[in-house]
């Protein structure tokens, strides 16, 4: 009995101390008493709790903002900021779905942020596109060397029209490392021969070209074995296409072509040509040049001088076609489509291809023609249509 009566006082004791520990805690740190996390019942505590274990600021990076505050008391505000800015109340949901921190962050902060936007004449439609491509936009610091980060930029781009469609689609911009990023890459690329006008084009067309770039000797081998001229209109796709791709990539790209009885070198001036085919995936390329040299039985080097084979649509233009093509010979009608009317129809959009080689036949020949090639149009590779295209932020 004495044994467990000094147990029972013992305990007592112990939790009217823990309970005297927090007390303390809560009375001396009211800064922080808002921003306790509480551990689930059962679970053990550590021996020692730091800051970092109850604060719930996100600001980790040193390239964010640490100004966070309590989310009851400052959703409010942040909305308020946001509607006098003038976002409407769709804009405002759409940028906290986007970036939930936002409703606990510092007024005054995202007031100054918002009024460097204004300067620059990014109005509230495009604050929600840079949002939604960059969701940690706001909380980023971006006011660090802005003025000399503008001015530099204005001068790469033009014009301030052209700045603001660039920094709209490539939010990154203000958010990019100044000097050993964004001034490397552009010194790089302007190393190279390209223009100013050439790198505007680029930039715009490829949001991610400055995070991505890189250029060792075995690119520059590369691009040079393209054999296009540094005058040319496609030498700043090429260039810009080399740098940001893994050169594992490319040369997987170039083995699979190899496969189909292409040299090296035709590869490479076919990607001089026209250098989409080095975006191509190695599945894409398959699937078409089995087609082209299967199906159709073309031979493998009409791609060199028709490079649109390798990146038009198989099941939606390319076999369809070419089924069609095969019914109208088999039929004995006329025009035909071989040789080089074959070419030509394959490029042709949907709407003239009908009207060239399917409505010009009598009625009841037309609607054969028409049934078969929509029928040709709906098949599909296996699972196509439970794919799941989910988009969110840039899609490369």
């Amino acid at each position: 009995m004495l044994l467990s009566s000094s147990g029972a006082v013992a305990g007592a004791a112990l939790e009217l101390s823990l309970l005297y520990g927090l007390n303390q805690l809560v009375e001396t740190s009211n800064g922080v008493s808002n921003n306790l996390k509480f551990l689930p019942l059962g679970t053990s505590f550590p021996s020692i709790l730091t800051c970092s274990q109850f604060c719930t600021t996100p600001a980790e990076n040193s390239n964010v903002d640490g100004e966070f505050h309590d989310v009851g008391s400052k959703t409010k505000d942040t909305a308020e900021i946001f509607k006098e800015w003038g976002c409407s109340d769709s804009d405002i949901s759409k940028i906290f779905q986007r970036c939930p921190s936002m409703k606990r962050y510092c007024i005054h902060l995202l007031q100054s942020k918002l009024e460097v936007l204004s300067h620059l004449g990014i109005n509230s439609s495009e604050l929600v596109k840079m949002v939604h491509c960059r969701p940690r936009l706001l909380i980023c610091k971006f006011h660090s060397s802005l003025k000399d980060r503008l001015q530099y930029l204005e001068d790469t781009f033009g014009s301030r029209e052209t700045l603001v469609k660039a920094i709209v689609r490539n939010p990154s911009l203000l958010t990019n490392d100044f000097h050993e990023k964004l001034k490397v890459v552009i010194s790089m690329y302007e190393s190279l021969g390209l223009s100013r006008s050439d790198l505007t084009k680029v930039l715009l067309s490829r949001p991610t070209l400055i995070p991505r770039s890189n250029l060792d000797d075995e690119k520059l081998q590369c691009i040079q074995k393209t054999g296009v001229p540094v005058d040319s209109k496609m030498y700043k796709h090429v260039v810009s296409l080399f740098a940001v791709s893994r050169m594992k990539t490319i040369r997987e790209k170039i083995t699979n072509m190899e496969k189909f009885g292409l040299s090296e070198e035709e590869i490479f001036h076919l990607i001089g040509r026209s250098p989409v085919v080095l975006t191509l995936s190695v599945d894409k390329i398959q699937r078409n040049m089995t087609c082209i040299l299967g199906t159709m039985k073309l031979p493998v080097r009409v791609v060199l001088s028709h490079p649109f084979l390798l990146y038009s649509n198989l099941e939606s233009q390319l076999r369809p076609r070419f089924q069609i093509a095969s019914m109208i010979d088999d039929m004995g009608l006329e025009p035909r489509i071989n040789g080089p009317a074959l070419m030509r129809a394959l490029r042709m959009s949907d709407k003239r291809f009908v009207s060239a080689f399917i409505r010009c036949h009598k009625e009841g020949v037309a609607e054969e023609l028409m049934k078969a090639y929509q029928n040709a149009k709906c098949v599909r590779l296996l699972a196509e249509s439970s794919k799941k295209n989910i988009t969110k932020g840039f899609p490369f």
